[in-house]
């Protein structure tokens, strides 16, 4: 593992930018982004343009190490170049972003009020893949929708993936995401929180995991995972929130930095010219980065 790397993650300034839409949550992403479904055709295209829309956030002059603690990627992402390089190395290197890859291979059905992870039958292959790459660290996520058996269940296969992570010298963002709109949010976040810290209580010395959880109804819930020594940093996502509540909730959660995706494009388009976009992306990261820095 890259102590650079280690020391950035643990007590670097700024948040995690999450560029890791995948397959299903593309098309959206491009609409978002201004790019109509007519205007490709195929898988390879709709790569092809979202890594130009991955790109031009990468490069843009908003886009830096000293706002931005490291950025998620999706393997494909990974797979592919920028300007020359493999976006990994190009993060690290170029940009001084610590480089994290998404893993899971989606969510299963709902059962018991939660989504477990699909199996990852290649998982072992990927992640070699990632060390090879120069990743530091990777991200998997469940959703919880009420508090029960199947939180229980969602808390128990995130540390047994991340087990595997570990066990490759890589660094797991475990990510149980609470529904924002489950109407038992506050009683799930207590159920989680407890699961949590038996969790991270059952690692070994050496081990240390990353937190990403939905901003929680009760400030600084989180606190004692926030703190806890086998936790080397807790993240938040935005879940659905727009950027400015999103940023809100977070600046009221101590020790908690953001990790957001659609909060972090929002606004962003292809047509925009490059330096409308750069200045829409530098006013997106200035306020998360602020939200992150209490």
């Amino acid at each position: 593992m890259n102590s650079e790397q280690l020391k950035k993650a643990q007590s670097g300034a700024g948040f995690i930018a999450a560029l890791d839409q995948s397959g299903g949550s593309t098309p959206k992403a491009l609409k978002l982004y201004g790019v109509s479904e007519d205007a490709y055709s195929g898988d390879e295209q709709m790569f092809d343009l979202v890594h130009e829309m991955r790109t031009r956030i990468i490069t843009s002059p908003a886009f830096d190490g000293d706002r931005i603690m490291g950025a998620i990627l999706f393997e494909m992402t990974m797979d592919r170049q920028i300007e020359g390089r493999p976006t990994a190395d190009y993060l690290w290197n170029v940009k001084n972003i610590v480089p994290f890859l998404k893993i899971d291979k989606g969510l299963n059905d709902e059962q018991d009020g939660a989504q477990t992870m699909k199996p990852m039958p290649g998982l072992d292959d990927l992640l070699d893949r990632a060390v090879a790459n120069g990743v530091f660290g990777t991200k998997e996520r469940s959703v919880i929708k009420l508090p029960g058996a199947g939180l229980d269940a969602v808390v128990a296969q995130q540390f047994e993936v991340g087990r595997q992570v570990l066990a490759k010298g890589l660094v797991p963002i475990i990510e149980p995401e609470v529904d924002i709109k489950s109407p038992k949010k506050a009683e799930a976040e207590e159920q989680l929180k407890a699961a949590l810290l038996a969790g991270v209580n059952a690692l070994s010395d050496d081990q240390k995991v990353m937190l990403k959880l939905t901003l929680p109804d009760t400030d600084n819930l989180y606190r004692e995972l926030v703190d806890h020594p086998k936790v080397l940093r807790v993240v938040a996502l935005s879940g659905g929130y727009a950027r400015d509540e999103a940023c809100e909730k977070l600046a009221r959660n101590t020790g908690v930095i953001a990790s957001f995706s659609r909060a972090l494009t929002e606004g962003l388009t292809a047509q925009q010219s490059d330096e409308e976009f750069n200045a829409t992306l530098d006013q997106a990261i200035a306020s998360i980065a602020k939200a992150s820095a209490n």
